[in-house]
């Protein structure tokens, strides 16, 4: 399949006329279909990728059906553990839809999806959870934009609701009733599309962008739970890597690029954020970040940096280390997303954009392994940030970066 296929136009394929996985073992359940059941009886609508205004490319998703991926005119869902704890994150993701020139939305009415109350405190209820769901693709379908999920947790909690709304006909007759009061239909897209699904759909484009050599950089990745782990048949896979046993998203970046994949034994584990103990037991949380993710990596591979795909996972693996680094456990890993590691090759500021400066462990080796000059960086970035101070401009805008 040539990595930018645009999907032809016409109504989906049925779950019976897909190919099966490679075990033979395909639900026989195929949420579009049903979503398109619901949407025929009236229950709902469903926001459908527009070929000519979303550009969408086919991919394969772990049961071998096909997953249109949207890349023009999308609606973006930011995470609040981005904005708040990894600001660079999302400009990254931001920068990249810039440089390769697609349209986006950049909504000002989004509310956060609240899974981590779901998860980790169980103090809401179904019909709270699928109405905030659904406000913010309502909301998206009024814009025009077809929404792209930030955060790993959105995109899992997403799709976890999907399910529910799709099998119970009591929470969709609640939805209804709570949407009405806030004068918004009930919509649901037909994918629920991960940004790090975009930018592995655009990894060649990335790569024929690319200003930095990464063929030095040594790379570990981790695959984030609530992208691969829930609702399994939906995330991305790949033949050529790693036989299509685990999933191909930024993996499939990171050897696009030039850099070398390199392997550990304790990839399927979770980074430790695991959300109700990153609350109630953060020792553990750190414990299991470093010794049986961080400290793996080291011993077996040895990577210049590790690049994963989600909020929690960037930022456990990452700020988790200067507690071991103190006890002088054997860490000292730098940890980004797939959106600052590719920004980064296509030759986007270390600190303007990448915000490189708001991660625990010391980048500049990496950055000079990249061919970054990060003292004349950093003085750039602090001239702007004068500039702030002083009054003269009030933000570091795209033409400054």
């Amino acid at each position: 399949m040539s990595p930018l296929n645009i999907v032809p136009s016409g109504p989906p394929p049925k779950a019976k006329d897909r190919v099966f996985d490679r075990k033979g073992q395909m639900p026989e359940e195929y949420y579009k279909d049903q979503l398109f059941e619901l949407e025929a009886k009236g229950e709902l609508i469903v926001h459908r990728i527009d070929d000519e205004k979303q550009k969408p490319v086919e991919i394969e998703t772990k049961f071998g059906r096909t997953k249109k991926i949207a890349v023009d005119n999308t609606w973006h869902h930011k995470s609040c553990g981005q904005c708040g704890h990894i600001p660079g994150y999302s400009t990254s993701i931001f920068w990249l839809a810039r440089e390769l020139g697609y349209s986006y939305h950049d909504p000002k009415d989004q509310s956060s999806c609240t899974a981590w109350n779901y998860y980790a405190s169980s103090t809401s209820n179904p019909a709270a959870q699928a109405a905030v769901a659904v406000r913010n693709f309502a909301q998206a379908y009024e814009d025009g934009y077809f929404p792209l999920i930030h955060c790993g947790t959105s995109y899992g909690h997403y799709k976890e609701v999907r399910e529910e709304l799709i099998h119970h006909r009591e929470l969709r007759d609640q939805l209804k009733r709570v949407m009405d009061v806030l004068g918004k239909p009930v919509v649901f897209p037909e994918e629920i599309v991960h940004y790090s699904e975009w930018v592995h759909v655009m990894r060649h484009r990335i790569a024929e962008r690319q200003q930095r050599d990464f063929s030095g950089i040594t790379a570990t990745v981790h695959p984030a739970c609530h992208y691969h782990k829930l609702v399994v048949e939906d995330a991305i896979y790949d033949r050529d890597l790693y036989d299509g046993q685990r999933t191909a998203v930024v993996s499939g970046l990171v050897k696009a690029l030039g850099a070398e994949l390199a392997d550990y034994s304790t990839w399927h584990d979770c980074c430790g954020f695991g959300f109700r103990h990153i609350l109630v037991s953060r020792d553990f949380s750190r414990s299991f970040a470093t010794i049986r993710k961080i400290e793996r990596m080291k011993e077996e591979a040895d990577p210049d940096v590790t690049v994963t795909h989600d909020t929690g996972c960037v930022t456990t693996l990452d700020k988790s280390q200067f507690a071991a680094q103190a006890h002088g456990r054997n860490v000292g890993i730098p940890v980004m997303s797939d959106a600052q590691f590719a920004a980064l090759a296509m030759g986007a500021h270390p600190y303007k954009i990448c915000q490189l400066h708001w991660h625990g462990v010391d980048m500049k080796p990496l950055m000079e392994k990249m061919g970054i000059d990060h003292e004349a960086a950093w003085a750039e970035f602090e001239e702007q940030a004068a500039r702030i101070e002083a009054g003269e401009i009030d933000f570091m805008s795209w033409d400054d970066c």
